[in-house]
């Protein structure tokens, strides 16, 4: 014997509404989900501040250019001579203590030299004559011998010095002492919002670096001797200044 079930048409129909029903609530449920827990993490707030952290070093380095300007009727003339001038300076200066990798060439040339036209005249001016110049860049390491060599450099022969600038051998940690001071200046104003509004600092966030200032290049003018050394330059260093700016957001709890 064959039993056969039958099920009414309304209550299939039932069945499926109440299945979608179902299914949409749940997918409505999983949708709302992160945006629920954006707002609970949102209640809790978050604070942003800004630090900036410095430190003052003094300059342990300093690089001199120094060079030799020689002029002559031909080029080969004022060129042999300039070579002998500027080998002159450069054994001098090896000899105050500079070694050969502290001691670069820079700034060779030869230009020439043009006789002086007065009034309106339209004649084209006539080379009389050729200037060369050759020089090097001196990495002083020990700030002491700076008056000193720039006397023995013009005393051996040079006629122009100056670009003199300061460095400091190891900014990066320096620069990461400013980081340290900057970090705990923005935690020191967070801490003290954070208080008065009744809250507490939580988890970091984020933490964004920017604005770093590395020690600038202290430059002096260019010094032109003639044929008499003046006495040791009086030189100073002074201090340079690191420095790092960061920007931090904390949760509140």
């Amino acid at each position: 014997m064959t039993l056969f079930l039958t099920t009414p048409h309304h209550a299939i129909s039932t069945f499926i509404r109440g299945t979608s029903l179902a299914a949409f609530f749940g997918a409505a449920l999983l949708m709302a989900t992160p945006s629920l827990a954006q707002d609970a993490h949102a209640s809790t707030g978050t604070i942003t501040m800004e630090g900036i952290g410095s430190v003052a070093v003094a300059p342990d380095m300093a690089v001199v250019s120094t060079s030799v300007a020689t002029t002559a009727k031909s080029a080969s003339d004022a060129l042999s001579e300039n070579s002998a001038a500027i080998a002159k300076v450069i054994e001098a200066v090896k000899a105050a203590g500079i070694e050969a990798k502290d001691i670069q060439t820079e700034g060779f040339g030869i230009y020439p030299r043009y006789e002086r036209i007065s009034g309106t005249s339209d004649r084209q001016p006539k080379i009389v004559g050729y200037e060369v110049r050759n020089g090097i860049e001196v990495n002083v390491r020990d700030l002491d011998k700076l008056g000193g060599l720039l006397t023995i450099a013009v005393e051996s022969g040079a006629n122009s010095v100056g670009n003199i600038r300061f460095e400091v051998s190891d900014p990066e940690d320096k620069l990461d002492e400013a980081r340290k001071a900057a970090v705990d200046a923005a935690r020191k104003k967070a801490e003290t919002f954070a208080s008065a509004a009744g809250v507490e600092l939580g988890n970091i966030l984020s933490i964004t670096e920017s604005n770093v200032q590395r020690p600038a290049l202290g430059q002096t003018r260019a010094l032109n001797f003639g044929a008499a050394a003046p006495g040791a330059a009086p030189i100073e260093a002074g201090e340079e200044t690191i420095s790092a700016n960061v920007t931090i957001r904390w949760a509140l709890k």
